[in-house]
């Protein structure tokens, strides 16, 4: 059984690799749901990421069927206290924003969809720079206070941002952020190397990615000439005409075979060696995708192997 981990400086313990749940609702009903969260959680997974906006994007949709599916499933498993629920706020299509009564109001909403009493990771979605860090801490500290969340997050923000919410929630002494949860992966490196990632080593913070497999490329069935039948194939195909994309399919098959692993395996190897990762988030629609996503525990490339990813990778 792989062993969980610390997130970050929390008193949260998680598998290595994040269950993402916006597949949920949308490409995956609730039967089929229900199934890759089964199978996640007997391999002995117990990270689950969603956000109170998914999937408002697909047709018949309003925003919150994957926390709604996700609190069904902890409601007939009775498994709530063995699963880490991480969510998020400020895209729901009724709670736009991260105003203190926009992010209270939707945690709420959150809580009654999940049926549980707290969150276990919370998540500014998308900074709004307009509102003042200290409304948008102050909240989140008021949820923290009452019980109805355990540890914050923040994703899609600026090292700034960042940097000046860690300062506030130091100098006031209220809830600081634990876990960061940035784009990154083998073809999309620039959004976060670099300043937020300095901003999270030097804050002790968890790096929880997302787009960990680059919308499906890095799982290598987008090769010149193949046909995928993806709602996300178009945005993973595009890496296929660019000399880095091309440089990093070669390096993954080569390191694959001689791991006898899956390419989607190593993808998440290198991203969970770099330096703040803890756990990649990466979907699955089926239990049958699942095996290849939740190896990436037990592999360790050697540091050879590191080096040719990282440099295949560079722009």
């Amino acid at each position: 059984m792989t062993s969980l981990r610390k997130l970050g400086s929390s008193d949260l313990e998680v598998f290595p690799l994040a269950l993402g749940g916006n597949v949920f609702g949308w490409t995956a009903d609730q039967a089929a749901s229900f199934a890759v969260l089964d199978a996640y959680t007997a391999a002995g997974g117990n990270f689950v990421d969603t956000a109170d906006s998914y999937s408002a994007w697909a047709d018949g949709n309003s925003g919150g069927e994957s926390e709604t599916i996700i609190g069904r499933w902890i409601a007939a498993r009775g498994n709530r206290d063995d699963v880490v629920i991480a969510t998020k706020v400020s895209q729901h299509p009724d709670h736009q924003g991260l105003s203190a009564a926009t992010i209270k109001a939707a945690a709420d909403a959150s809580l009654r969809r999940l049926g549980t009493d707290r969150i276990d990771l919370y998540y500014t979605h998308f900074d709004k720079p307009e509102v003042p860090v200290a409304e948008i801490i102050g909240a989140l500290d008021d949820l923290v206070r009452a019980g109805k969340v355990r540890r914050i997050g923040a994703s899609n923000i600026s090292p700034e941002r960042l940097q000046e919410s860690l300062d506030h929630s130091d100098r006031e002494g209220l809830a600081r952020y634990v876990a960061l949860q940035p784009q990154y992966n083998l073809v999309s490196r620039d959004t976060y190397e670099g300043a937020l990632q300095d901003v999270a080593e030097r804050a002790g913070l968890a790096a929880v990615p997302y787009y960990a497999l680059a919308s499906g490329f890095l799982t290598g069935k987008y090769r010149p000439g193949a046909t995928v039948d993806s709602p996300r194939a178009g945005r993973a195909a595009a890496h296929l005409d660019t000399e880095r994309g091309r440089r990093v399919l070669t390096a993954l098959d080569e390191i694959a075979a001689a791991h006898g692993a899956e390419i989607p395996t190593v993808a998440l190897a290198w991203l969970a060696s770099r330096p703040t990762v803890e756990a990649p988030i990466s979907s699955a629609r089926t239990p049958e995708q699942l095996p290849a996503l939740l190896a990436v525990a037990d592999l360790t490339l050697t540091p050879e192997e590191l080096t040719r990813l990282t440099q295949a990778s560079e722009a």
